[in-house]
Parts: C-alpha cells; structure tokens; sequence
C-alpha cells in the first residue's frame, strides 16, 4: 500500500462517517474538529472503521494521532510498515 492509497482510505473513511464533507477541502494540517462537524461518536466511529478497513489496531491512547489527515497517514503507514 502507498501513502497515497493510506490516505484516499482515510479520506473515504472520513466521508461515509460524515458524509456532508467535501473531501477536496480537507487540509492535511488542520484538525478534523475544526474543520468538520465531527463529534465524539462521529470519531469513534471513523476510529473503528478504519481499523476494520485496515486492520490496524489503534489504542485508545492514540486516538489523538488521528485528529488530522496528515497525523493519521503517519500513524496509519508507521503501523502498515511496508507503506512506500
């Protein structure tokens, strides 16, 4: 997997759980929060998502590295390890 196809599976992810997004508008630096009306549930629910998308494991301690584009490709190509 690429760090391009991490991202479009975060982007995606993002979209069904808050479908009234334009993904074209993200910005990669900014907190989800701040830029979409995401709640607490609305998180969780993406959290989970990508962890079955994926099959990554995401602790509840790291929740937080997932809060932006950016932070969650980093976090999610760290734990794929053979992202190019």
């Amino acid at each position: 997997m690429t760090r391009a196809e991490v991202q479009q599976t975060v982007v995606d992810t993002l979209a069904r759980v808050a479908p009234e997004i334009n993904p074209a508008t993200l910005r990669g630096d900014v907190p989800f929060r701040d830029q979409i009306d995401l709640d607490s549930v609305d998180y969780l629910n993406f959290v989970i998502a990508l962890h079955t998308q994926l099959g990554v494991e995401v602790p509840e301690a790291d929740y937080g590295c997932l809060a932006s584009l950016n932070g969650a490709v980093e976090y999610l190509a760290a734990k794929l390890g053979g992202v190019r």
